[in-house]
């Protein structure tokens, strides 16, 4: 089972109707970049739970749902009375997404500590605002050194969003300590450039150094990129396909990825050291399927594994 820890919430998307230039009506589309991950593993069919706390609200409810529904289990879901996170988004003529948050208050950033995992447990996944939101960061910080130490697989995806980080060296001299704990990461070539305060190149080399099995950066339509810490370095191109919008694309690659990792039974550092190129690519090709599926509707709505012809 991948455990996926992190914010739930809800994005206030523009009507795709509204002419270009009006300000027109938002719709919310429930999201948040580790909600999508469980989302889309529970719809690949991977045995899936969520460690979160959601609101008592509507919108609680509603994500609460959308697990149950996509199958993932939710014993590690708390409640809370405060209100659910809001991400207002905004859509350029290409379909990428900007944000901005109202998170003062929030349910989902007083998460408390989960305890142990559950036994079945092979990965944990984390990231975005789960890791910058005090006091739940330092929650969710905790479980990953607490897993990391007893032998899980740990993925990161740090999906910055540098409007909510006040003081942009100390999340990274944070990150950089993540590392050690970390088996995989993932993130977009943006934040691994905003990480490494400039080309991200030599930094990725540094990050394997400090503990990852392999790095994949994702360039949008440029495609994917592995780096591994055995030196392997491979590219697939993406997936074409007509954009609607981008959100949760890289969720969807984050979630794709551990399924194709965990359909092979490579949920381990050594194992992901002992891919080959060929079993890169097909994870790698897979993943901007999936992701192309993603973008080929409004909000952000992964696809299932029949879509993709992939039974776990």
């Amino acid at each position: 089972m991948i455990i996926v820890g992190g914010e739930a919430l809800v994005d206030l998307v523009p009507d795709p109707s509204t002419m270009d230039g009006e300000l027109g009506p938002l719709l919310p589309r429930l999201g948040g970049g580790p909600y999508n991950v469980a989302v889309a593993l529970g719809r690949l069919d991977v045995p899936t739970g969520f460690v979160s706390r959601l609101s008592t609200d509507q919108f609680g409810d509603a994500l609460l749902d959308r697990l149950v529904t996509a199958g993932v289990h939710v014993g590690g879901v708390q409640r809370g009375a405060e209100p659910t996170t809001l991400a207002v988004v905004g859509l350029a003529a290409d379909g990428s997404a900007r944000y901005s948050f109202h998170t003062e208050g929030t349910a989902d950033r007083l998460v408390t500590d989960p305890g142990p995992l559950d036994s079945r447990a092979t990965a944990l996944a984390l990231g975005t605002l789960s890791l910058v939101l005090e006091p739940g960061a330092s929650v969710y910080e905790q479980l990953m050194r607490r897993e990391a130490g007893r032998g899980l697989f740990v993925s990161l995806d740090p999906n910055i969003r540098a409007g909510l980080i006040p003081d942009a060296e100390v999340y990274r001299a944070r990150f950089r300590s993540w590392l050690p704990h970390v088996t995989l990461l993932k993130l977009s070539v943006e934040d691994a450039a905003w990480l490494a305060g400039g080309d991200p190149a030599a930094a990725v080399a540094d990050w394997l150094t400090a503990g990852p099995a392999a790095v994949v950066l994702t360039s949008g339509g440029e495609g994917l990129t592995v780096h591994t810490a055995e030196g392997l370095t491979l590219h697939a191109a993406a997936t074409a396909v007509d954009v609607v919008d981008t959100i949760g694309a890289g969720d969807t690659v984050h979630a794709a990825i551990l399924g194709w990792l965990s359909q092979q039974g490579a949920l381990s550092r050594q194992a992901l050291l002992a891919l080959t190129g060929q079993q890169w690519t097909q994870a790698l090709e897979f993943a901007g399927r999936a992701a192309a599926l993603t973008c080929s509707r409004a909000g952000a709505e992964p696809p299932y594994a029949a879509e993709l012809q992939v039974r776990q």
